[in-house]
């Protein structure tokens, strides 16, 4: 069973960085590694996605050229690089694994998840 663990979230104002670390241990032997977020009172979106085995990328239009999704040489260590933040980024953000290809936005398509942590952007 896979165990994600994220770090990393915080409040900033607008405009200011932060980095989203997950953790994943346990059997990890799964491609896809995903971010999502939750915002009060909507529902979840897929962020960002990246597949562990050779690096390609996915990013939802309200996040390109501002987030970046990355992982360690390992697979084990999973980032988002969130830059130019705004207050409609404010969200529990969710790191999500998926045993897939291609990998998707699609929460529907990953099965393991961590408990989030939360982003708080302010004016």
């Amino acid at each position: 069973q896979v165990q994600l663990v994220e770090s990393g979230g915080g409040s900033v104002q607008t405009g200011g960085s932060l980095r989203l670390s997950c953790a994943a241990s346990g059997y990890i032997y799964k491609n896809c590694m995903g971010w999502f977020r939750q915002a009060d009172g909507k529902g979840r979106e897929g962020v960002a996605a990246i597949s562990r085995l050779i690096g390609t990328t996915n990013y939802a239009d309200s996040v390109k050229g501002r987030f970046t999704i990355s992982r360690d040489n390992a697979g084990n260590m999973v980032y988002l690089q969130m830059n130019v933040l705004k207050p409609e980024d404010t969200a529990m953000y969710y790191c999500a694994a998926a045993d897939r290809w291609p990998c998707s936005l699609d929460e529907r398509e990953y099965n393991n998840w961590g408990q989030g942590t939360q982003v708080t952007v302010s004016q």
